[in-house]
């Protein structure tokens, strides 16, 4: 795991209004500020540090939030499977497409011990996935999932390819058919509860600067000292933006075996808000040999911010 904070950032337009997390069990990966949209010619940002559009010079290229978009530079998310049922385990088949060829990439560079990490999100936040799906020969990839309500969802693919200097997200929309009411965003919550597990939330995300952020783990009252590694840290952290969805994958300050980051109660993560708004913080954490999550909201702004105040730098 990097020290700092990587944020893979995308933009896209999608309005709509997210609610609360379908809470915890069988995990799912912040944002920046709004740019200028793409242009009918397919000029679109990327990320700070990747270098330029064609023709400009180094530096000032825009910041694209991630996930929002279904192609970016030379890939494209191919979603086989489009629409599903809720409450029905089923089958979700996609591949990633190099542009100009037609076909599949095969070859990827592992990242946090996966090839590609899958997340699955409802446009009201309420349900949240983080899957680890088989990739075959032929580069078609698959995992079984079962959601449990109707809806807009997005399928976030996050992935490095083979000889790439820099990883990307890309986004697309999954149906899910059934009887469907749209939920509010939660209230802001700086503690969440999951299986017996309470996970306290300390910092403050501000808009445009690095900040810290701590999640420290108890059970029964008593923090959780022997945090077990879950994809090479001791927490993965994934964020996304009320009214767009545009995705954020944070990384913890330390990692496992780094000779300083302890394996609880607390795991801190560098982050930088890139606008103001309100987000939605999944923490996946792995004790006694099971992976939970735990969500809050956090709102980001001069009016206020993500947990306590006074924790942030």
């Amino acid at each position: 795991m990097n020290t700092g904070l990587k944020i893979t950032a995308f933009a896209a337009a999608v309005a709509a209004t997210f609610g609360t997390a379908y809470g915890v069990g069988k995990g799912v990966d912040p944002v920046t500020s709004e740019k200028k949209p793409a242009s009918e010619h397919g000029e679109h940002g990327v990320e700070k540090g990747e270098g330029a559009r064609e023709g400009e010079p180094a530096g000032h290229a825009e910041a694209v939030p991630g996930g929002l978009q279904i192609s970016e530079r030379g890939y494209t998310l191919d979603l086989e499977t489009s629409r599903i049922d809720a409450e029905k385990r089923e089958e979700l088949r996609f591949a990633v497409v190099k542009d100009g060829t037609g076909k599949n990439v095969t070859a990827y560079e592992r990242e946090h011990g996966k090839e590609l990490h899958l997340i699955v999100a409802s446009r009201d936040l309420t349900t949240y996935r983080h899957l680890h799906p088989v990739r075959a020969a032929d580069g078609t990839w698959s995992t079984p999932v079962e959601l449990p309500e109707a809806g807009g969802y997005r399928v976030f693919a996050d992935f490095k390819p083979g000889g790439a200097e820099e990883g990307l997200t890309l986004g697309a929309d999954l149906a899910v058919a059934g009887k469907y009411g749209p939920k509010a965003l939660p209230e802001t919550n700086t503690k969440a509860s999951v299986d017996g597990y309470e996970v306290s939330l300390k910092g403050e995300l501000k808009p445009g600067k690095s900040a810290e952020v701590t999640l420290n783990v108890e059970k029964n009252g008593r923090p959780v000292t022997d945090l077990q590694p879950y994809l090479g840290s001791y927490g993965h952290l994934v964020a996304l933006r009320s009214g767009d969805l545009a995705y954020l994958h944070v990384h913890p300050t330390g990692e496992p075996g780094d000779g300083r980051t302890k394996p609880g109660p607390g795991v801190s993560f560098a982050a930088t808000a890139p606008s103001e708004g309100a987000y939605r913080l999944f923490l996946d954490f792995k004790h006694e040999g099971v992976v939970r999550t735990a969500a809050f909201t956090v709102r980001v702004g001069s009016a206020g911010g993500g947990g306590e105040s006074g924790h942030a730098h």
